[in-house]
Protein backbone atom coordinates (compact mmCIF):
# COMPACT_ATOMS: atom_id res chain seq x y z
CA UNK A 1 0.00 0.00 0.00
CA UNK A 2 2.85 2.63 1.15
CA UNK A 3 4.63 1.64 -2.07
CA UNK A 4 1.59 2.43 -4.21
CA UNK A 5 0.97 5.45 -2.49
CA UNK A 6 4.46 7.24 -2.93
CA UNK A 7 4.58 5.82 -6.71
CA UNK A 8 1.20 7.91 -6.92
CA UNK A 9 2.51 10.59 -4.95
CA UNK A 10 6.03 10.37 -7.44
CA UNK A 11 3.80 10.78 -10.44
CA UNK A 12 1.91 13.99 -9.31
CA UNK A 13 5.46 15.63 -8.54
CA UNK A 14 6.96 14.22 -11.80
CA UNK A 15 3.69 15.70 -13.81
CA UNK A 16 4.66 19.05 -12.32
CA UNK A 17 8.38 19.25 -13.10
CA UNK A 18 7.61 18.23 -16.48
CA UNK A 19 4.90 21.33 -17.21
CA UNK A 20 2.54 21.65 -14.44
CA UNK A 21 -1.06 21.28 -15.16
CA UNK A 22 -0.42 19.67 -18.29
CA UNK A 23 -2.64 16.77 -16.92
CA UNK A 24 -5.38 19.33 -15.60
CA UNK A 25 -6.07 20.59 -18.96
CA UNK A 26 -5.68 16.81 -21.05
CA UNK A 27 -8.64 16.19 -22.74
CA UNK A 28 -10.46 19.36 -21.87
CA UNK A 29 -13.22 20.75 -23.34
CA UNK A 30 -13.80 24.33 -24.38
CA UNK A 31 -16.64 26.49 -26.18
CA UNK A 32 -16.10 29.03 -28.43
CA UNK A 33 -19.80 30.99 -28.74
CA UNK A 34 -20.35 33.57 -31.04
CA UNK A 35 -23.11 35.70 -31.54
CA UNK A 36 -24.41 36.08 -35.32
CA UNK A 37 -23.65 35.72 -38.77
CA UNK A 38 -24.23 39.79 -40.43
CA UNK A 39 -20.29 40.38 -39.69
CA UNK A 40 -18.12 37.88 -41.64
CA UNK A 41 -15.02 38.12 -38.99
CA UNK A 42 -16.46 35.14 -36.57
CA UNK A 43 -16.11 32.88 -39.49
CA UNK A 44 -13.48 34.53 -41.22
CA UNK A 45 -10.74 35.45 -38.14
CA UNK A 46 -12.12 34.76 -34.35
CA UNK A 47 -12.75 31.37 -34.63
CA UNK A 48 -9.68 30.17 -37.15
CA UNK A 49 -7.75 32.49 -34.62
CA UNK A 50 -9.01 30.88 -31.73
CA UNK A 51 -8.77 27.21 -32.83
CA UNK A 52 -4.87 27.86 -33.92
CA UNK A 53 -4.34 29.49 -30.85
CA UNK A 54 -5.33 26.62 -28.52
CA UNK A 55 -4.19 23.99 -31.28
CA UNK A 56 -0.75 25.76 -29.96
CA UNK A 57 -1.49 25.65 -26.34
CA UNK A 58 -3.23 23.16 -25.61
CA UNK A 59 -2.82 20.53 -28.18
CA UNK A 60 -5.44 17.85 -26.07
CA UNK A 61 -7.87 20.50 -25.49
CA UNK A 62 -11.54 20.05 -27.96
CA UNK A 63 -12.79 23.23 -29.46
CA UNK A 64 -16.62 23.17 -29.65
CA UNK A 65 -17.70 26.41 -31.79
CA UNK A 66 -21.03 27.33 -32.24
CA UNK A 67 -22.70 30.99 -33.72
CA UNK A 68 -25.83 31.61 -32.66
CA UNK A 69 -26.85 33.87 -35.88
CA UNK A 70 -28.77 36.37 -33.93
CA UNK A 71 -30.89 34.40 -31.98
CA UNK A 72 -30.87 34.81 -28.04
CA UNK A 73 -32.89 31.30 -27.38
CA UNK A 74 -30.51 29.58 -30.07
CA UNK A 75 -27.29 30.88 -27.98
CA UNK A 76 -29.34 30.13 -24.56
CA UNK A 77 -29.73 26.26 -26.22
CA UNK A 78 -26.35 26.27 -27.42
CA UNK A 79 -24.76 27.68 -23.96
CA UNK A 80 -26.60 24.17 -22.18
CA UNK A 81 -25.36 21.74 -24.86
CA UNK A 82 -21.93 22.77 -24.85
CA UNK A 83 -22.08 22.64 -20.68
CA UNK A 84 -23.98 19.28 -21.16
CA UNK A 85 -20.79 18.10 -23.18
CA UNK A 86 -18.64 18.87 -20.86
CA UNK A 87 -16.84 22.30 -21.41
CA UNK A 88 -15.21 23.81 -18.59
CA UNK A 89 -14.53 27.24 -20.19
CA UNK A 90 -17.03 29.20 -22.32
CA UNK A 91 -15.59 32.46 -24.65
CA UNK A 92 -19.10 33.79 -25.08
CA UNK A 93 -19.97 36.97 -27.15
CA UNK A 94 -23.11 37.22 -26.28
CA UNK A 95 -26.33 38.35 -28.76
CA UNK A 96 -28.03 39.97 -25.68
CA UNK A 97 -25.69 40.90 -23.22
CA UNK A 98 -28.38 41.39 -20.23
CA UNK A 99 -29.90 38.05 -21.20
CA UNK A 100 -26.22 36.77 -21.00
CA UNK A 101 -26.28 37.62 -17.26
CA UNK A 102 -28.65 34.51 -16.52
CA UNK A 103 -25.94 32.52 -18.30
CA UNK A 104 -22.87 33.73 -16.35
CA UNK A 105 -25.19 32.50 -13.16
CA UNK A 106 -25.94 29.07 -14.47
CA UNK A 107 -22.12 28.63 -15.23
CA UNK A 108 -21.06 29.82 -12.02
CA UNK A 109 -23.20 27.20 -10.35
CA UNK A 110 -21.88 24.55 -11.94
CA UNK A 111 -18.45 25.37 -11.86
CA UNK A 112 -17.71 26.19 -15.47
CA UNK A 113 -15.29 29.59 -16.29
CA UNK A 114 -16.76 32.24 -18.56
CA UNK A 115 -15.05 34.36 -20.96
CA UNK A 116 -16.73 37.40 -22.08
CA UNK A 117 -15.28 37.93 -25.39
CA UNK A 118 -15.88 40.97 -27.29
CA UNK A 119 -18.95 42.34 -26.20
CA UNK A 120 -18.70 42.44 -22.72
CA UNK A 121 -22.19 41.22 -19.51
CA UNK A 122 -22.26 44.34 -17.87
CA UNK A 123 -25.32 42.99 -15.06
CA UNK A 124 -23.18 39.58 -13.78
CA UNK A 125 -19.06 39.71 -14.24
CA UNK A 126 -17.97 37.00 -15.88
CA UNK A 127 -14.70 35.60 -14.94
CA UNK A 128 -12.64 37.48 -17.76
CA UNK A 129 -13.07 39.52 -20.62
CA UNK A 130 -11.44 40.26 -23.76
CA UNK A 131 -11.88 42.80 -26.18
CA UNK A 132 -10.77 45.70 -27.83
CA UNK A 133 -11.42 49.15 -26.34
CA UNK A 134 -14.85 49.86 -27.76
CA UNK A 135 -15.84 53.03 -26.64
CA UNK A 136 -12.13 54.17 -27.83
CA UNK A 137 -13.13 52.51 -31.40
CA UNK A 138 -16.44 54.50 -31.42
CA UNK A 139 -14.32 58.19 -30.45
CA UNK A 140 -11.56 57.41 -33.02
CA UNK A 141 -13.65 56.71 -35.68
CA UNK A 142 -15.73 59.85 -34.95
CA UNK A 143 -12.98 62.21 -34.29
CA UNK A 144 -11.36 61.15 -37.76
CA UNK A 145 -14.28 61.99 -39.54
CA UNK A 146 -14.92 65.25 -38.01
CA UNK A 147 -11.30 66.26 -38.31
CA UNK A 148 -11.69 65.28 -41.91
CA UNK A 149 -14.71 67.37 -42.25
CA UNK A 150 -12.87 70.29 -41.00
CA UNK A 151 -9.87 69.68 -43.27
CA UNK A 152 -12.31 69.69 -46.21
CA UNK A 153 -13.98 73.15 -44.88
CA UNK A 154 -17.00 72.04 -44.07
CA UNK A 155 -18.39 74.38 -41.94
CA UNK A 156 -19.85 74.47 -38.51
CA UNK A 157 -23.64 73.55 -37.78
CA UNK A 158 -23.40 71.27 -40.95
CA UNK A 159 -25.06 67.74 -40.15
CA UNK A 160 -24.28 64.36 -39.78
CA UNK A 161 -25.88 60.98 -39.32
CA UNK A 162 -25.35 58.88 -36.71
CA UNK A 163 -25.83 55.19 -37.15
CA UNK A 164 -25.05 52.70 -33.75
CA UNK A 165 -25.07 48.41 -33.65
CA UNK A 166 -27.31 46.53 -31.54
CA UNK A 167 -29.27 47.83 -29.10
CA UNK A 168 -28.73 44.62 -27.00
CA UNK A 169 -25.24 44.56 -27.21
CA UNK A 170 -23.31 46.10 -24.60
CA UNK A 171 -20.38 46.72 -26.38
CA UNK A 172 -22.18 48.63 -29.43
CA UNK A 173 -23.25 50.85 -26.34
CA UNK A 174 -19.62 51.38 -25.77
CA UNK A 175 -19.19 52.52 -29.31
CA UNK A 176 -21.78 54.49 -29.19
CA UNK A 177 -20.75 56.32 -26.22
CA UNK A 178 -16.96 56.79 -27.73
CA UNK A 179 -18.94 58.46 -30.89
CA UNK A 180 -20.95 60.51 -28.77
CA UNK A 181 -18.05 61.99 -27.26
CA UNK A 182 -16.64 62.63 -30.38
CA UNK A 183 -19.68 64.46 -32.12
CA UNK A 184 -21.30 66.32 -29.19
CA UNK A 185 -17.38 68.03 -28.42
CA UNK A 186 -17.54 68.95 -32.30
CA UNK A 187 -19.05 72.26 -33.50
CA UNK A 188 -21.57 69.39 -36.08
CA UNK A 189 -24.92 68.69 -35.69
CA UNK A 190 -26.04 65.02 -35.22
CA UNK A 191 -29.03 65.19 -37.95
CA UNK A 192 -30.57 61.75 -36.82
CA UNK A 193 -29.13 58.92 -34.91
CA UNK A 194 -30.31 55.38 -34.93
CA UNK A 195 -29.63 51.59 -33.43
CA UNK A 196 -29.62 49.05 -35.46
CA UNK A 197 -30.71 45.68 -34.74
CA UNK A 198 -28.73 42.77 -34.65
CA UNK A 199 -26.12 45.16 -36.84
CA UNK A 200 -27.96 44.43 -39.67
CA UNK A 201 -27.05 46.07 -42.81
CA UNK A 202 -30.21 46.38 -44.84
CA UNK A 203 -31.81 47.66 -41.80
CA UNK A 204 -28.71 50.49 -41.83
CA UNK A 205 -29.69 50.89 -45.52
CA UNK A 206 -33.32 51.59 -44.49
CA UNK A 207 -32.62 53.84 -42.48
CA UNK A 208 -30.18 56.11 -44.51
CA UNK A 209 -32.60 56.16 -47.10
CA UNK A 210 -35.25 57.46 -45.44
CA UNK A 211 -32.55 60.31 -44.18
CA UNK A 212 -31.64 60.98 -47.34
CA UNK A 213 -35.13 61.56 -48.03
CA UNK A 214 -35.37 63.99 -45.24
CA UNK A 215 -32.63 65.86 -45.11
CA UNK A 216 -30.76 65.40 -48.51
CA UNK A 217 -27.51 67.30 -49.03
CA UNK A 218 -27.67 68.78 -45.68
CA UNK A 219 -25.86 64.72 -44.38
CA UNK A 220 -22.36 65.81 -44.88
CA UNK A 221 -20.87 62.80 -43.03
CA UNK A 222 -22.23 59.60 -41.87
CA UNK A 223 -20.51 58.39 -38.39
CA UNK A 224 -21.46 53.87 -38.92
CA UNK A 225 -20.33 51.77 -36.26
CA UNK A 226 -19.00 49.24 -38.36
CA UNK A 227 -17.91 48.22 -41.58
CA UNK A 228 -21.37 46.17 -42.56
CA UNK A 229 -23.95 49.20 -40.95
CA UNK A 230 -21.60 51.71 -43.14
CA UNK A 231 -21.60 49.38 -46.62
CA UNK A 232 -25.94 49.30 -46.14
CA UNK A 233 -25.45 53.28 -45.50
CA UNK A 234 -23.19 53.71 -48.73
CA UNK A 235 -25.41 51.39 -50.75
CA UNK A 236 -28.49 53.88 -50.10
CA UNK A 237 -26.69 56.84 -50.65
CA UNK A 238 -25.28 55.22 -54.24
CA UNK A 239 -28.92 54.26 -55.04
CA UNK A 240 -30.11 57.50 -53.98
CA UNK A 241 -27.87 58.90 -56.39
CA UNK A 242 -25.57 61.13 -54.18
CA UNK A 243 -22.58 61.96 -55.78
CA UNK A 244 -20.18 62.85 -54.24
CA UNK A 245 -20.26 60.63 -51.45
CA UNK A 246 -20.53 62.08 -47.99
CA UNK A 247 -17.61 60.68 -45.94
CA UNK A 248 -18.83 57.04 -43.83
CA UNK A 249 -17.08 55.81 -41.05
CA UNK A 250 -17.02 52.24 -40.26
CA UNK A 251 -15.26 49.61 -38.03
CA UNK A 252 -13.37 46.36 -38.34
CA UNK A 253 -11.82 46.33 -41.41
CA UNK A 254 -13.80 43.44 -43.52
CA UNK A 255 -12.70 42.87 -47.17
CA UNK A 256 -15.31 44.57 -48.28
CA UNK A 257 -14.86 47.66 -46.53
CA UNK A 258 -11.28 47.59 -47.42
CA UNK A 259 -12.54 47.50 -51.21
CA UNK A 260 -14.66 50.44 -50.41
CA UNK A 261 -11.65 52.46 -48.90
CA UNK A 262 -9.29 51.71 -51.78
CA UNK A 263 -12.70 52.88 -54.19
CA UNK A 264 -13.32 56.10 -52.35
CA UNK A 265 -16.53 55.10 -51.12
CA UNK A 266 -15.91 54.54 -47.32
CA UNK A 267 -13.63 57.10 -45.23
CA UNK A 268 -12.21 54.96 -42.79
CA UNK A 269 -12.47 51.48 -41.08
CA UNK A 270 -10.53 50.07 -37.46
CA UNK A 271 -8.16 47.30 -37.83
CA UNK A 272 -8.32 45.17 -34.96
CA UNK A 273 -7.37 41.96 -36.33
CA UNK A 274 -9.68 39.57 -34.25
CA UNK A 275 -6.89 36.59 -34.08
CA UNK A 276 -5.33 39.41 -31.81
CA UNK A 277 -8.53 39.10 -29.19
CA UNK A 278 -9.09 35.38 -29.98
CA UNK A 279 -5.64 34.49 -29.13
CA UNK A 280 -5.53 36.28 -25.72
CA UNK A 281 -9.19 34.57 -25.06
CA UNK A 282 -7.34 30.91 -25.78
CA UNK A 283 -4.35 32.26 -23.52
CA UNK A 284 -6.65 32.95 -20.48
CA UNK A 285 -8.72 29.53 -21.26
CA UNK A 286 -5.52 27.80 -20.80
CA UNK A 287 -4.69 29.59 -17.77
CA UNK A 288 -8.05 28.53 -16.42
CA UNK A 289 -7.61 24.90 -17.06
CA UNK A 290 -4.19 24.92 -15.44
CA UNK A 291 -5.98 26.44 -11.91
CA UNK A 292 -4.08 30.32 -12.12
CA UNK A 293 -5.81 33.20 -12.18
CA UNK A 294 -4.58 35.29 -15.12
CA UNK A 295 -3.65 38.79 -14.62
CA UNK A 296 -6.32 41.92 -15.65
CA UNK A 297 -4.44 44.86 -17.57
CA UNK A 298 -7.75 46.86 -16.53
CA UNK A 299 -11.62 46.01 -15.12
CA UNK A 300 -14.72 46.80 -16.73
CA UNK A 301 -17.70 46.34 -15.56
CA UNK A 302 -16.54 44.49 -12.30
CA UNK A 303 -14.70 42.45 -14.78
CA UNK A 304 -10.92 41.46 -15.15
CA UNK A 305 -10.09 42.58 -18.20
CA UNK A 306 -7.88 42.99 -20.96
CA UNK A 307 -8.45 45.50 -23.90
CA UNK A 308 -6.60 45.98 -27.05
CA UNK A 309 -6.15 49.51 -28.77
CA UNK A 310 -6.53 49.15 -32.49
CA UNK A 311 -6.07 51.88 -35.49
CA UNK A 312 -7.96 53.83 -37.61
CA UNK A 313 -7.77 53.18 -40.84
CA UNK A 314 -8.04 55.81 -44.17
CA UNK A 315 -6.94 55.84 -47.61
CA UNK A 316 -3.86 57.53 -46.78
CA UNK A 317 -2.29 54.34 -44.56
CA UNK A 318 -4.54 51.17 -45.64
CA UNK A 319 -1.22 50.28 -47.50
CA UNK A 320 1.11 50.91 -44.30
CA UNK A 321 -2.03 49.23 -41.80
CA UNK A 322 -3.31 46.89 -43.62
CA UNK A 323 -0.79 45.58 -46.36
CA UNK A 324 2.50 46.21 -45.15
CA UNK A 325 1.48 44.27 -41.80
CA UNK A 326 0.29 41.18 -43.29
CA UNK A 327 -3.20 41.79 -42.02
CA UNK A 328 -4.71 41.34 -45.49
CA UNK A 329 -3.05 40.61 -49.01
CA UNK A 330 -3.35 42.08 -52.53
CA UNK A 331 -4.55 39.12 -53.54
CA UNK A 332 -7.42 39.03 -51.48
CA UNK A 333 -8.52 42.80 -51.83
CA UNK A 334 -7.33 43.90 -54.91
CA UNK A 335 -9.78 42.00 -57.43
CA UNK A 336 -10.36 43.04 -60.89
CA UNK A 337 -12.52 45.99 -59.83
CA UNK A 338 -9.94 47.72 -57.20
CA UNK A 339 -6.90 46.60 -59.19
CA UNK A 340 -6.33 50.21 -60.77
CA UNK A 341 -7.49 51.97 -57.12
CA UNK A 342 -4.70 49.59 -55.70
CA UNK A 343 -1.85 50.53 -57.93
CA UNK A 344 -2.89 54.03 -56.88
CA UNK A 345 -1.89 53.41 -53.86
CA UNK A 346 0.87 51.32 -54.37
CA UNK A 347 -0.21 48.64 -52.84
CA UNK A 348 0.22 47.12 -56.62
CA UNK A 349 2.77 47.70 -58.88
Amino acid sequence: MTSKLSLAAASVVAAALLGGAASAQEAATVAFLMPDQASTRYEEHDYPGFQQAMSELCPDCTVIYQNANADVSLQQQQFNSVIAQGAKIVVLDPVDSAAASGLVQMAKSQDVKVIAYDRPIPDTPADYYVSFDNKGIGQAIAQSLVDHLKAEGVPAGAGVLQINGSPTDAAAGLIRDGIDVALDGSEYETLAEYDTPDWAPPRAQEFTAGQINRFGADIKGIVAANDGTAGGAIAALKAAGVDPLPPVTGNDATIAALQLIIAGDQYNTISKPSEIVARAAAEVAVAFLKGETPEPKTTLYDTPSELFVPAVVTRENIKAEIFDKGIQTPEEVCTADYADACRELGILQ
